[in-house]
C-alpha cells in the first residue's frame, strides 16, 4: 500500500513544482499559492499514512 501512495505523492510534488514554475513565469501569486497547497497536501498525506499505520498496528496488538 505504501508504493501507490508514494507514487501519488511524487506526482503531487511534481505537479506543485510545475505550478510554481508557471507562477514565476507569469508572475502570478495564485499559482504559487496553489503549488504550495498541493505540496502541503502531499506532505500531509504521508504524515497521516504513517500515523495511522502506527496507530492501527498498536490497536491490532491489543
Amino acid at each position: 500500500m505504501l508504493i501507490p501512495i508514494l507514487i501519488f505523492d511524487v506526482a503531487l510534488v511534481a505537479w506543485s513544482l510545475h505550478l510554481m514554475e508557471k507562477a514565476v513565469e507569469h508572475k502570478e501569486f495564485s499559482l504559487m499559492l496553489a503549488g504550495g497547497l498541493v505540496a502541503m497536501a502531499a506532505a500531509g498525506m504521508l504524515v497521516v499514512y504513517f500515523l495511522m499505520g502506527h496507530c492501527m498496528t498498536y490497536l491490532l496488538q491489543l
